[in-house]
């Protein structure tokens, strides 16, 4: 029971990325990521809104921070997928997600003062071929002349965009509740959608793409975030990384069932290495020094 918790949110969110795809052509790009919010935002306010106006003292100093992690980790990070989704393959996209623990690392580097080690070195410029030959079509050469592909570069940004949110989520620690602190970012994502939702093109809300809205909205944005830190609970955040890792795997076999995307040998060895450069990096860790009590005790 206790690796339910993990796979299954893993499972959400990889098929949130094929949801990404469905939903081209469907429904604006700007409309499902203001509708999901939206979804979000009703669902939780009868429960979250009480504590929230009863805190609100507290809570206003620091609302510069929650409204940068709410642009960065839902507005921007959503908001590019979903326009990726209409020019690259739900298989690239979760390959270039699989980026997301290494540029996090990257960025905690800079940001936090931690350091490096060999294997996070080794393992990010592994990982980052293997991203390339997907991007490339397992033509390298190829970048040097045509570059890389607009679908491809805005998922790249909003792998960054939401590992620097990672980053400052924990630099900050802004102290609230973490359903309080994930529905005020939702608002946040609300109303910097707005202004999108009303100037893109409307498709709608029909049969046809309302599923999509509440998978993403109830799903992916709300029951397995829950299921994920259930697991970071029973499992410890370490643990929980390796889980994550699987995103690429899942999501290119759901895309080959539900889309009909065919896997190239390019797909199979930057997947391959992109997932190999991760695991490098998560377990070559250098080991703590004995402590000195440790030494005596040894003696």
């Amino acid at each position: 029971m206790t690796y339910f918790f993990p796979l299954f949110a893993v499972l959400v969110w990889a098929g949130n990325t094929v949801v990404n795809k469905l939903a081209v052509g469907r429904i604006a790009p700007a409309e499902i990521g203001f509708f999901r919010w939206l979804v979000v935002a009703v669902l939780l306010t009868p429960f979250v809104l009480r504590p929230l106006l009863a805190r609100r003292a507290e809570i206003a100093p620091l609302l510069p921070k929650i409204v940068v992690l709410g642009l960065l980790g839902m507005a921007v990070y959503q908001s590019l997928a979903y326009y990726a989704a209409a020019l690259t393959s739900a298989t690239n996209m979760g390959i270039i997600l699989a980026l997301m623990p290494l540029m996090s690392m990257g960025l905690a580097c800079a940001l936090l003062g931690q350091r490096l080690n060999a294997g996070g070195v080794l393992g990010s410029l592994l990982s980052l071929l293997g991203v390339l030959l997907v991007i490339a079509h397992g033509e390298l050469g190829s970048l040097l002349h045509q570059g890389i592909g607009l679908g491809d570069g805005m998922m790249l940004v909003a792998t960054l965009a939401y590992g620097l949110y990672g980053v400052l989520l924990k630099k900050w620690q802004v102290r609230l509740p973490g359903l309080q602190l994930l529905y005020l970012q939702v608002l946040v994502a609300v109303l910097a959608m707005l202004p999108m939702y009303l100037l893109s093109p409307h498709h709608g809300l029909d049969a046809g793409n309302l599923p999509l809205v509440a998978y993403a909205g109830l799903l992916a944005s709300i029951v397995a975030p829950l299921a994920w830190m259930r697991g970071v609970q029973e499992m410890g955040p370490n643990r929980m990384a390796l889980f994550f890792n699987l995103l690429p795997l899942v999501t290119a076999a759901i895309a080959a069932v539900i889309l009909d995307e065919r896997l190239g040998v390019h797909h199979l060895y930057g997947g391959a290495l992109t997932l190999a450069g991760v695991l490098l990096a998560e377990c070559w860790r250098p080991r703590p020094a004995p402590s000195l009590t440790a030494d005596r005790q040894g003696a």
